[in-house]
């Protein structure tokens, strides 16, 4: 055979040439000049992932070369999407069940004999390497990557550190703080970034990768001998002093009482740092006991809460074109990620200036997120200013973002029935109108739903799709398919004030204002929330969103819902009267104008303090799903992770519920009642809830 054994046909298709075999999930050839290939091709999937079975098969794979040594081994995907997407998460409660540190023990064996192949090892990359594909490469001797190849441990997300070598060998590769730094925070390495980290030892074109591999396999690599910074931190005073401070720095966005694993990947580094032997021990031992932890098993959790939205957001949505009414905060930034994802984009205002605003708001967004001048281009050609609304006539979509007015939209609806083309949706991004009180004046019931998205659009994820009495299965479908075409995660919710989101995370920020009404500071009470894991306290959030926001959504539950609410204070009607409106106007609650508060307090407030926050959110949970405006609990706790950030490391509001116990908490809800007043009564849910 004449060439590299692994091919590409055309831009879709990855196959081995004639010498080819399929064994199980990889398949494997060599080539005339005797480089064994090995293409990873996980069966009955479009993602490789490193599982039991694909390791299993990989030793037999590796024994067969020990025997007969080929001239080269190199290892790469046979999938066009990418190396592999790490470990399989699926299996990990089995594998805890069945003995992990075993199960670890046979996985880096595999690993150690591949990396001590007495021939050169190549691993050739293209797309992502994620986790246990990562370290799969770094167990080979040298790695080519392809443009666009990408390098990172995202385990720490699971409530995990890398657990087939990696907390080892990336150390061992590159500089070790930038080592660590990479598995503390998961954040990627993109092609450039791997190569100058000394990841990568070569970036080359595809149709270059045979030729790479032909002049590594005859010439091998040889590394540079450690740096000064490497051999420093060989002596364990060094290392100490470079621990505590990774310790410190962790601490502050990751607690260790809520967030273990990295804390456990730290204490391996100190102790074993310099040991390979034992960092590998300790690596098993500490992946198998993070495995058992609350934290790893509800973050997991949320792993899998993730790719349920995203399943519901799958399909063609038959969008090509958008037009958005409205170029403020929340429209300009909704035109913006839409263009950026690849629809054409029309924006009208009868604002001028904010449409140019809106436009600069667009490049500023391309810029954090680190697109190309090409496609920063491309996004900025896509989005039209569109002061005279010409572009609705064209639109498949029209998401209209004005001011929650009735008022307001009534009109625009009204205009838009002699302009909108036969076919096309509207969607509103009301956070607080009732959708079947506005689809009365929508041009087509059936094609009319909220879209409601969260401030910031570009980096939440989560867009509540919510559907009125009338509309059809269709039309929410293709929204859930448009959040999954922008990079958006849909959640299918029923018409109810607030929908999900604002219904629960109301009363958290209404028993805030009346807790500084009681004269507790906003330090303590922002201080309680972020001990118990919130991303943000309720105060700051206030902020945030903007109290004017706020206040309008409060009132509006308020004057819908049959039960009590938390009443809305002089004190939060006074600030947005002045127009202390939060972030937006540089003051609210908090000073803004020398950026974001970081309220810290030792003091504990009131004994009550933390569950007259959290309890009151949990007991709107369980109200929604009683209503059925949710699909289920596991939608409500997605939708709270997603939108706010809800303490993921306890699964979300309702898992935080069964874990704690509902008797304890509905018990726990009427000892508040009785204390502060019936808005803490327990809802009736509770009976049937488990």
């Amino acid at each position: 055979m004449t060439g590299h054994v692994l091919k590409y046909l055309g831009e879709s298709k990855l196959e081995l040439g004639a010498a080819e075999e399929r064994k199980g999930n990889w398949r494997t050839g060599r080539d005339q000049e005797g480089i064994l290939w090995l293409a990873l091709d996980k069966a009955d999937s479009s993602t490789n992932t490193i599982s039991g079975d694909v390791l299993r098969e990989l030793e037999r794979h590796v024994s067969a070369a020990e025997e007969d040594l080929p001239h080269a081994v190199v290892i790469r995907s046979a999938k066009p999407g990418g190396f592999a997407a790490g470990a399989d998460i699926t299996g990990f409660a089995k594998m805890s069940d069945e003995g992990a540190g075993e199960l670890l023990t046979q996985g880096h064996a595999v690993l150690d004999r591949l990396e001590k192949l007495s021939c050169p090892t190549i691993c050739v990359v293209h797309g992502a390497a994620l986790g246990a594909g990562f370290e799969l490469a770094l167990a080979c001797d040298i790695r080519i990557a392809v443009p666009g190849a990408s390098f990172a441990f995202p385990e720490v997300q699971l409530g995990l550190h890398p657990g087939l070598g990696g907390t080892f060998r990336l150390p061992a590769l590159i500089d070790s703080t930038e080592a660590m730094t990479m598995m503390l925070s998961g954040k990627t390495a993109h092609t450039k970034r791997a190569k100058t980290l000394g990841i990568v030892d070569e970036i080359v074109e595809e149709r270059h990768v045979a030729a790479a591999v032909r002049a590594f396999a005859k010439t091998g690599i040889e590394r540079a001998e450690p740096g000064l910074k490497t051999r420093a931190l060989g002596l364990e005073q060094a290392r100490t002093l470079l621990a505590r401070q990774m310790r410190n720095r962790t601490e502050e966005r990751a607690p260790a009482d809520h967030y273990p694993a990295p804390h456990a990947l730290i204490e391996l580094w100190e102790e074993h740092g310099t040991d390979r032997r034992t960092m590998q021990r300790g690596e098993i031992r500490s992946f198998a006991n993070l495995l058992k932890t609350p934290s790893s098993k509800n973050l997991r959790r949320v792993f899998f809460l993730r790719q349920k939205l995203k399943d519901t957001a799958r399909g063609d949505d038959d969008i090509a074109h958008v037009h958005v009414i409205g170029a403020g905060t929340m429209g300009a930034e909704i035109a913006a990620m839409t263009a950026i994802r690849g629809k054409r984009v029309s924006l009208s205002d009868l604002d001028t200036t904010a449409l140019g605003r809106a436009i600069k708001q667009a490049a500023k967004l391309c810029e954090d997120k680190q697109l190309t001048n090409t496609k920063t281009r491309d996004a900025l050609d896509r989005l039209m200013p569109d002061p005279n609304g010409y572009g609705i006539s064209r639109a498949d979509l029209v998401i209209e973002a004005a001011p929650e007015r009735m008022e307001v939209k009534e009109k625009i609806y009204a205009e838009l029935k002699a302009q909108m083309k036969e076919g096309a949706i509207l969607a509103s991004n009301t956070s607080s109108l009732s959708i079947d009180d506005l689809s009365a004046h929508a041009p087509d019931k059936t094609r009319f739903a909220g879209l409601h998205f969260f401030n910031p659009v570009a980096k939440i994820p989560l867009v509540e799709v919510v559907v009125g009495t009338d509309t059809d299965t269709q039309t929410a479908d293709r929204l859930a398919a448009f959040c999954g075409a922008i990079g958006k995660l849909p959640a299918q919710v029923g018409d109810y004030p607030g929908f999900v989101v604002n219904r629960i995370l109301t009363p958290y920020l209404m028993e805030a204002m009346v807790l500084m009404d009681e004269g507790v500071p906003k330090e303590v009470i922002d201080s309680a929330a972020l001990r118990f894991g919130m991303p943000m306290g309720p105060v700051t959030l206030a902020d945030q969103v903007g109290l004017d926001i706020g206040l309008h959504v409060a009132e509006s539950l308020r004057d819908r819902l049959d039960k009590p609410m938390a009443e809305i204070t002089d004190m939060l009607q006074a600030r947005v009267e002045q127009g202390d409106l939060g972030r937006k106007t540089g003051r609210g609650f908090y000073d803004w104008s020398d950026g974001s508060p970081h309220p810290d307090s030792e003091e504990h407030g009131p004994a009550d303090l933390t569950d007259r926050l959290i309890l009151p959110m949990l007991n709107a949970a369980v109200e929604v799903l009683g209503q059925g405006v949710a699909k289920d609990a596991d939608q409500i706790d997605a939708a709270m992770i997603f939108a706010t950030g809800w303490a993921p490391f306890r699964g979300g509001p309702l898992q935080y519920a069964r874990t704690r116990g509902t008797r304890d908490v509905s018990d726990r809800l009427r000892a508040l009642a009785k204390a502060h007043g019936p808005r803490f009564e327990p809802d009736e849910g509770w009976q049937g809830f488990n």
